[in-house]
């Protein structure tokens, strides 16, 4: 079966580069492999050779067909062995310096016709090919680490580069058995792009004293049904990668506030508090397993005192059959008695604000996140304000954990933990196509693939209702009188008719 790159190179054998070989390979390409540090390319192709043989110990793979994959593997001494290639990618050190030169030299060498690609996850691929003489023939080719189990590969045309090339480096992609989604030039491309709203604003959150590491997680996994909680994440992909992206798309979108670091991971990273791979991070590790504080239990209230519900709660009729089904006394005057807990669901509003403005005694009102359907979520979450007292705390905690459902109780803060990075990871997506960096169908593919998220952004958007998303950023925002919570234009505009690609034009 022909396919679209016969002979391909790899210039870079680390980690991605060894992916990028063995996919490739296993696509039907001869691959060259040429690395700096000698003895290293021969060193991948052993690496690749073992990992085949350890499928074929696992009865994955056929003996013969290992044979046949490790003989498609050449490492090379010079760039000039790659003369007869239809495809060079370069897997280098991420410094724009080392990929221009790199890429300089490989012009003087390969066919007229050959395509050049760069792995590159944060740099500019016009940058990259600026200095070329015909930087039409160059393109970004994204692959996320470890290549090949991340299905995704990031398409990524510079200024000048040839739409054919693209079109040529998707059907690769396919033919390597992954799923190629196409961007434009721009900082962070698509997935790193997107990303920022999980991460940076879990970071605000801790950043603000209203929860911990280990709560913020918490809420993510079991309210939205994210696999890793932010810092589990952080803790996995190694400070030292992550915060150096942070820093790199904050200042290349000219330090745009919704993308600002975090100086929690700056003074992390210099202290080489990284994560797992060094044994601490958020979390401290023993033989490679987190050693998360155990949860504190519900606390044990004998007598709990009835509640009033406010006429501005979010999803109301639903909080009122939730208090019903776990036994509670409900108090429907227009006014709460004395006794009462008092609850408030605002969308973005702190439960300070709510108490003030709906003249609530603070001392007895709690805040519980209603945005998304309880029924949906593993978890509860209230928030107490600075005057609420601790026996109502506790109460409210002992009611709403009656059934078994974990609670956790967070201090006051512009909006709740799911609410805001919720909201911000749909307004940033909400950006990029804004921009058009991307079609909203690629944007959801890459997203999910690539950051395992339980839904795209936009789907996101859609399931937990777009006017609800809305309604939390214009209230953030006033809160916190940030531009970083101002809502995208095209978010506004497709709030009331829906986000998800059934409903969006690919304009």
């Amino acid at each position: 079966m022909k396919i679209q790159f016969p002979n391909i190179a790899i210039v870079g054998t680390g980690a991605m580069g060894r992916g990028i070989a063995q996919i490739a390979a296993q696509a039907g390409s001869q691959v060259f492999l040429l690395d700096a540090s000698p003895g290293a390319a021969d060193a991948a192709r052993a690496a690749l050779q073992e990992q085949w043989n350890k499928l074929v110990a696992k009865g994955r793979i056929e003996a013969d067909q290992a044979t046949a994959l490790t003989a498609r593997l050449h490492p090379v001494k010079t760039a000039a062995d790659l003369a007869a290639c239809d495809l060079v990618v370069e897997a280098i050190v991420e410094r724009l310096d080392a990929k221009q030169a790199l890429f300089v030299e490989l012009e003087g060498v390969v066919r007229a016709d050959a395509v050049l690609a760069t792995n590159t996850s944060s740099l500019s691929v016009t940058a990259i090919g600026a200095v070329l003489k015909r930087p039409e023939r160059l393109a970004g080719f994204h692959f996320f680490n470890p290549v090949p189990l991340m299905k995704v590969v990031e398409v990524i045309a510079g200024l000048k580069t040839d739409p054919a090339i693209c079109t040529a480096l998707a059907a690769y992609a396919k033919e390597m058995g992954h799923t190629p989604v196409q961007a434009q030039d721009t900082p962070g491309f698509i997935v790193n792009h997107a990303g920022r709203g999980f991460g940076t604003e879990a970071l605000r959150i801790v950043g603000e004293g209203v929860a911990d590491f280990a709560t913020i997680d918490r809420i993510l996994r079991d309210q939205v049904g994210f696999k890793l909680g932010p810092f589990e994440l952080m803790d996995l992909t190694a400070l030292d990668v992550s915060h150096p992206v942070m820093e790199s798309i904050y200042r290349q979108y000219y330090d745009e506030p919704r993308f600002r670091p975090s100086v929690i991971t700056a003074q992390r990273l210099a202290g080489g508090v990284v994560g797992k791979k060094v044994g601490e991070g958020f979390y401290r590790y023993v033989e490679g397993t987190a050693q998360v504080p155990a949860e504190a239990p519900a606390p044990v209230v004998n007598d709990i005192p009835p509640v009033w519900v406010s006429p501005r709660a979010s999803r109301r009729a639903e909080l009122y059959q939730l208090l019903k089904d776990l036994g509670a006394t409900i108090e429907t005057g227009q006014s709460p008695s004395p006794q009462a807990i008092t609850l408030v669901a605002p969308l973005g509003f702190d439960v300070t604000t709510v108490a003030v403005v709906e003249r609530l005694d603070p001392a007895r009102t709690i805040g519980i996140d209603m945005l998304i359907d309880d029924a949906a979520t593993k978890r509860r979450v209230l928030a107490t304000n600075p005057a609420t007292r601790v026996d109502i705390r506790n109460a409210a905690h002992a009611l709403f954990a009656r059934d078994g459902k974990a609670v956790s109780v967070i201090r006051d803060s512009g909006g709740f933990v799911t609410q805001r990075v919720v909201a911000t990871i749909v307004n940033i997506a909400s950006d990029i196509c804004q921009q058009g960096i991307c079609t909203p169908k690629d944007l959801e593919t890459a997203v999910t693939l690539g950051l395992g998220y339980p839904l795209g952004p936009l789907a996101m958007g859609d399931r937990w209702g777009p006017t609800n998303i809305l309604e939390v950023l214009f209230n953030m925002q006033t809160v916190y009188g940030d531009t970083r919570y101002r809502p995208s234009p095209w978010l506004r505009r497709r709030g009331a008719i829906g986000l998800s690609l059934s409903h969006v034009e690919e304009d």
